[in-house]
């Protein structure tokens, strides 16, 4: 990224996927670094997208901008008395974005407008928080193919990750089991073995039925 010239950034975090951080930086890539120095927080910070700027502080007039729009979207405490703004709104990237490109549009600098598509690491970053999030919630109501209307014989085809799929298809044998290459497992231990790792993961996560994670279907039911 050019480091000659300030930019105003939208940063997300999986730890709280419900946030953005928009904030200026003289040098995004530094920014960055400083970001996820820390070990308070369980992922690192990713840059979404930057909106190149020729003057500091360019960032306050964006917060000004939402806060003017909905003020309850900037996080703010009070902590020991002391009042806490932050550069943190509870909205999504595409909203933040969608801020930006209308600004850029408005003084004709697209060009300076720029998403930055995530890495490969970074979306199995993401996957591995929705992961975890999915699996705290399901300790409540644990997964079950009779409650999201899946029958037995359904065949299910398993993901790498949210973009890599395989060929690898089981099939469901009762509520809570799948079959594949003859033998029974539970969602989560087929995900664990088809993915090579050693640790418990969180099944629904890596499994589609008719085109639709497993997970998608659960939460459109309401369970």
């Amino acid at each position: 990224m050019d480091s000659k010239k300030g930019v105003i950034y939208i940063l997300t975090n999986p730890s709280f996927p419900e946030f953005v951080k928009i904030g200026y930086a003289d040098d995004i890539d530094n920014r960055l670094k400083q970001l996820n120095r820390s070990e308070c927080v369980p992922f690192a910070f990713r840059v979404y997208a930057t909106y190149e700027v020729g003057s500091r502080l360019s960032d306050l007039k964006i917060h000004s901008i939402i806060d003017k729009l909905n003020p309850n979207l900037r996080s703010i405490e009070n902590f020991k008395g002391q009042k806490r703004v932050r550069e943190f709104y509870a909205m999504k990237p595409e909203d933040a974005y969608s801020i930006l490109e209308a600004i850029a549009e408005i003084h004709c600098c697209t060009d300076k407008l720029k998403l930055i598509p995530p890495s490969e690491e970074e979306i199995d970053a993401e996957n591995i928080a929705k992961e975890i999030d999915e699996e705290t919630r399901s300790r409540a109501v644990p997964f079950s193919f009779e409650m999201c209307d899946i029958p037995v014989g359904a065949q299910l085809q398993f993901w790498r990750t949210a973009t890599r799929p395989t060929d690898n298809l089981c099939t469901v044998v009762d509520s809570k089991h799948v079959e594949f290459e003859g033998q029974v497992y539970s969602l989560s231990s087929l995900a664990a073995k088809l993915s090579g790792v050693s640790y418990s993961v969180h099944g629904p996560c890596y499994f589609k039925y008719n085109g639709e994670w497993l997970n998608d279907i659960r939460n459109r039911i309401g369970l």
